[in-house]
């Protein structure tokens, strides 16, 4: 970089499932305290919002995503059972007919995704061809979204490798990384204080629901417990989902240790659900709060930026 340009500014957004709405709020904090944004790249939930932020089209997910309900969300959940609960195609259909799959070439700023190849376990940047594809293969959690098959390989989940891209915005030639991990506060908090995921009213039910409560009750152990004081034997979608939130916070801890970026934000949301999608709001508050939390460190950004 030459003494007169000025230096790229890439985001790094972390996996963390619903709570991954928290980016909205990050990317709307930063913008208002003066930060240009020229890259992005993301893993699993932070791949979609990364998307739709390069794509131009995050004021209208925003207004989307704050208008989800238990309905809503519902309606998106296709049980398969074949290779993962849900096959994903109903949430990429809705996406197919909302939003243009520009190339990822083509995009208003530079993106990538992560993934990971379930054959070799090797971390997969996705850098060219379809937008959506390359979020489907990001967001494809282990155990509840069916793998994607990309050329001659089996895509899933990016947070097996690499919960927070870093290593992948340095790749795309960022000189300042802003990376926003969504997992910082979960190790020891998962499990206690997630709720066991409510039944949406009748009104709001559907064949989803009846399914896969089912499907979790048969594979639910009987439980041995005797005493209150005893820990209840969580169900199966808690058990994925903690068991994911300790590898990601374990790998993101380490690798961020090995290639620091140059500011992390760290939303607060160890009380959301795995699938509390319908609690944008919450989420989107606290990713603007977790900005203020870091407002000191912003300003020297935004200087050192300009």
């Amino acid at each position: 970089m030459s003494a007169s340009q000025r230096p790229t500014v890439a985001l790094a957004l972390g996996g963390g499932s619903a709570r991954g709405w928290a980016h909205i709020g990050v990317i709307r904090a930063l913008e208002e305290a003066g930060m240009r944004i020229d890259m992005v790249c993301g893993t699993s939930i932070g791949a979609l919002v990364g998307a739709v932020y390069a794509t131009g089209e995050l004021d209208r997910f925003e207004q989307w995503v704050l208008e989800l309900g238990l309905r809503e969300v519902a309606s998106f959940l296709d049980v398969g059972f074949g290779g993962g609960l849900l096959k994903g195609e109903k949430l990429m259909a809705f996406f197919e007919q909302q939003y243009q799959d520009r190339p990822i070439e083509e995009l208003d700023i530079p993106f990538a995704a992560v993934a990971t190849s379930l054959r070799t376990g090797a971390e997969v940047w996705l850098r060219s061809g379809s937008t959506l594809r390359a979020v489907r293969a990001s967001i494809a959690l282990p155990g509840l979204f069916t793998p994607v098959i990309h050329g001659d390989t089996i895509l899933v989940d990016g947070g097996l490798v690499n919960p927070v891209p870093v290593s992948l915005a340095r790749a795309m030639e960022a000189d300042v990384v802003i990376a926003v991990d969504l997992s910082s506060d979960m190790l020891g908090r998962n499990l206690q204080q997630s709720r066991v995921q409510e039944a949406p009213p009748p009104e709001e039910r559907d064949d989803w629901w009846g399914k896969l409560q089912g499907r979790l009750a048969a594979m639910r152990p009987p439980s041995s417990n005797h005493g209150r004081d005893q820990p209840r034997v969580p169900d199966l979608l808690n058990v994925l989902a903690s068991s994911i939130n300790i590898m990601q916070v374990r790998i993101a801890r380490s690798r961020m240790a090995g290639d620091p970026p140059e500011l992390i934000v760290a939303p607060r949301l160890a009380h959301m659900g795995l699938y509390d999608f319908h609690r944008a709001k919450e989420a989107i508050e606290e990713g603007r709060n977790a900005v203020a939390r870091v407002a000191y460190n912003i300003e020297a950004l935004v200087e050192r930026t300009r």
